[in-house]
């Protein structure tokens, strides 16, 4: 039976950064603080979804937003209704997200004793200059002692979230950042190119010249120092953007690189179950208006057909580092295959096919043209 797992989208921030464009709304925004009413909301929404399911929870992950605005008490609560609702299975992994500003000792305490397993710090940079350029709200270095203090609490799986790529941002930002990171002895680092989405602030500063675009070949740089600099400290990359030490991968979002099932409940929240994806209505006030009205808050659903499910594997699969089974590939896309191969872009182990480390930079075009070779055949095949 494929995976389960729990998201659960906490749709408030403080403030804006500047590059974000993740469904998330300032108190501002919103025109006063929704927290209780998206409590409830949520709860009714947990106990509707679970009727449908009926599968215990193998993973649980609470994103944002800024999850530690509700506190450790708040997200307590999130968690006692799932076990009242989905139920938990045994040994399940259980995350929340935390902008290192509002945490603390006793905040990490109070997740653990809650139930927490593991936690994900936005840390995104060392450097003062590139997070004023991010516009993220959190202090240089806060980030590093809440990892500490989160390991010093009990926590055993910790990871730091980190950005590469920032405008203005330099070789020795990044190689300040991989230091303080791997100084705090936490067992996972994601760390992610910057993507100047269309309507951020961001967007606006570098279509108007005041900031550069980020530049493939700098990216790639930064890439690679952060692959070598976290493998000589024994981590393992697991997924092209995340490298944990052994025991350490996060198994919730595996859930989602093996095309496993997950329910996304909170405003925009996605889901994926079988051959169906759907999503849930964005705004948080229309959210909490139509599960007061006993709705489930979903605004559309989508039915996957075999050939979107293909496509979606080898999307997923091939930016994970035990890669796909060979088989699943269409004829027409051998020879591409192989073509990477002699590259030494991919490479073979036993039935799998699988990116190499000079393959993980390339791994979006790498999938693009395989799918684009099978499309391709099929089409004349028609």
């Amino acid at each position: 039976m494929d995976p389960f797992g729990l998201y659960i989208h906490v749709p408030f921030c403080a403030s804006r950064c500047g590059y974000c464009d993740f469904n998330t709304y300032t108190p501002g925004e919103l025109g006063g603080d929704l927290t209780s009413d998206y409590l409830t909301a949520l709860e009714k929404e947990l106990e509707m979804a679970a009727a449908q399911v009926s599968r215990e929870a193998e993973t649980v992950f609470i994103g944002g937003g800024t999850p530690s605005l509700l506190g450790a008490e708040g997200l307590g609560r999130v968690l006692n209704r799932v076990r009242d609702t989905f139920g938990l299975a045994p040994g399940a992994e259980v995350t929340t997200e935390s902008n290192p500003e509002s945490t603390s000792p006793e905040y990490f305490a109070g997740l653990l004793d809650a139930g927490f397993t593991r936690l994900s710090l936005g840390m995104q940079s060392a450097s003062p200059g590139v997070l004023a350029v991010l516009e993220r709200a959190h202090t240089p270095g806060r980030a590093f002692d809440a990892a500490r203090e989160a390991i010093a609490a009990g926590f055993e799986h910790v990871n730091l979230d980190m950005i590469y790529g920032t405008p203005t941002e330099e070789d020795a930002d990044v190689a300040l950042t991989l230091e303080r990171a791997l100084e705090t002895g936490v067992d996972h680092i994601s760390a992610y190119s910057l993507i100047v989405e269309d309507g951020t602030r961001m967007a606006r500063k570098v279509s108007k010249g005041l900031l550069p675009a980020p530049d493939e070949d700098v990216l790639a740089r930064r890439y690679e120092m952060i692959s070598s600099a976290l493998e000589a400290e024994g981590f393992e990359w697991y997924e092209v953007s995340n490298w944990a030490k052994p025991g350490g991968e996060c198994q919730h979002n595996r859930i989602y690189w093996v095309d496993g099932n997950w329910w996304g409940a909170g405003p925009g929240a996605h889901s994926h179950l079988g051959n169906e994806r759907f999503f849930n209505v964005k705004n948080p006030r229309t959210y909490i208006k139509a599960v007061s009205e006993g709705e489930l808050p979903i605004k559309e659903r989508e039915q996957l057909s075999a050939a979107d499910r293909h496509t979606e594997r080898i999307m997923l699969g091939l930016r994970l580092r035990e890669g796909i089974p060979a088989s699943w590939l269409a004829p027409a896309a051998e020879p591409v295959a192989a073509r990477f191969i002699e590259r030494g872009l991919l490479e073979r182990a036993g039935d799998h096919l699988r990116v190499t480390k000079a393959g993980r930079l390339l791994a979006d075009g790498i999938i693009t043209d395989l799918l684009v070779a099978e499309d391709t055949a099929e089409g004349t095949a028609r």
